[in-house]
């Protein structure tokens, strides 16, 4: 089958937020990233500043804008901290470009090329659901730390500099990939983007969730997940499904004012010592009742994890015919109930955990009953 939107990879995420500087310590200290490029002032930019974190394979970039008109301040005000761009790796990004909004998609970006001393690197971007865009980068011929424009601002072992910038240098809680990006859309507005993935960016159907299957006594959602031809990228969309009250959907519509990208999973290949040292940090994750895990093995099968651990740090597991996984989720990591954090851990299993759905959503509401939003 012809792919006409090929895509190698997730490049990064770029966040908005109000105080880059601080949003990087936080994922530095919080979740073990390190800091690796940066451009602000300091470098000639003089109208936005930013942070390059990574860990594994993962790469997140942390944005603020220098003046209270700038757009990043303008979505910060709106939105809060949150993802501003869903940023992919593909050969030719002119291609992607020419090729998704000749079939509908909204242009954002028109193709740019940039070149310093490390080579030449293209992108665009088409926009996303809500006001996140979409970005097709192309750096096949670039070299450089992360973009024309960036320095690299930490080695990889610790220096003078490192030492006297007050940022300790992490070596990681095990973060490996991003496994996948889940946006929430308004009621109604499913089939839109379904067709939209489906149609300008040659993505398929991979599971479908009906409010039936994720539901509670009051509230219900639909889900449905879309993957790239490769099946790397997977970009679960979640619509609030009509209940007896306010569902974590409409929560998160609220107060992100409109749609937006929900959470982000990070796979690794140890749950136990990566969500136990991200809570040693000071992460706190939602809390499932200790009797989710009577009789795990004897509902599940058996895993090769200690139930009791599972059990202290509140993971959670799921198993299909092609094996089990297990996962656990983020509080919120700003003060709007917005972003959050999954972490997962697959033992061939390639699903997305529904057999725990009804707990974790039970979960999430206590959550909401405490922030009034129930």
């Amino acid at each position: 089958m012809n792919n006409f939107c090929p895509i190698k990879r997730f490049d990064h995420i770029e966040f908005y937020v109000g105080n880059a500087r601080q949003a990087a310590l936080f994922y530095s200290q919080f979740l073990g990233f390190t800091i690796t490029a940066y451009r602000g002032l300091e470098t000639g930019s003089r109208d936005v500043a930013s942070y390059v974190v990574e860990q594994g394979d993962i790469r997140f970039v942390l944005s603020t804008g220098l003046s209270p008109n700038h757009p990043i301040c303008q979505s910060a005000l709106k939105h809060g901290d949150g993802v501003a761009i869903i940023a992919l790796e593909v050969p030719d990004a002119v291609s992607a470009y020419k090729e998704t909004t000749a079939r509908g998609a909204v242009s954002a970006i028109a193709p740019t090329e940039e070149e310093d001393g490390y080579g030449l690197f293209c992108y665009a971007a088409i926009q996303g659901f809500g006001d996140t865009l979409i970005k097709f980068v192309e750096r096949s011929d670039y070299r450089g730390i992360f973009a024309p424009g960036f320095v690299p601002r930490y080695s990889n072992k610790p220096s003078s500099d490192n030492l006297s910038s007050g940022i300790r240098h992490n070596n990681g809680v095990g973060l490996l990939n991003i496994d996948h990006v889940v946006g929430n859309v308004e009621l109604g507005e499913m089939d839109r983007w379904v067709q939209f993935f489906a149609e300008t960016m040659d993505f398929n159907l991979l599971k479908h969730f009906d409010d039936q299957t994720i539901s509670t006594e009051y509230s219900a959602l639909i889900s449905i997940v879309m993957q790239d031809q490769t099946g790397k990228i997977k970009i679960p969309i979640n619509e609030p499904a009509k209940s007896k009250r306010k569902s974590q959907i409409e929560e998160y519509l609220e107060y992100n004012q409109g749609p937006g990208v929900q959470h982000i999973a990070c796979r690794t290949n140890n749950i136990i010592e990566t969500v136990s040292q991200m809570q040693t940090a000071g992460i706190e994750f939602i809390r499932i009742p200790r009797s989710y895990y009577d009789d795990l093995e004897a509902r599940l099968g058996k895993i090769d994890e200690p139930i009791h651990k599972l059990a202290e740090l509140g993971i959670l597991v799921d198993r299909d015919e092609d094996g089990y996984l297990l996962q656990i989720f983020t509080q919120p990591v700003q003060d709007r109930p917005t972003l959050f954090f999954e972490i997962i851990e697959r033992h061939g299993s390639e699903g997305f955990g529904e057999g725990n759905f009804k707990s974790l959503f039970e979960a999430i509401e206590r959550e909401q009953a405490v922030r009034g939003n129930l």
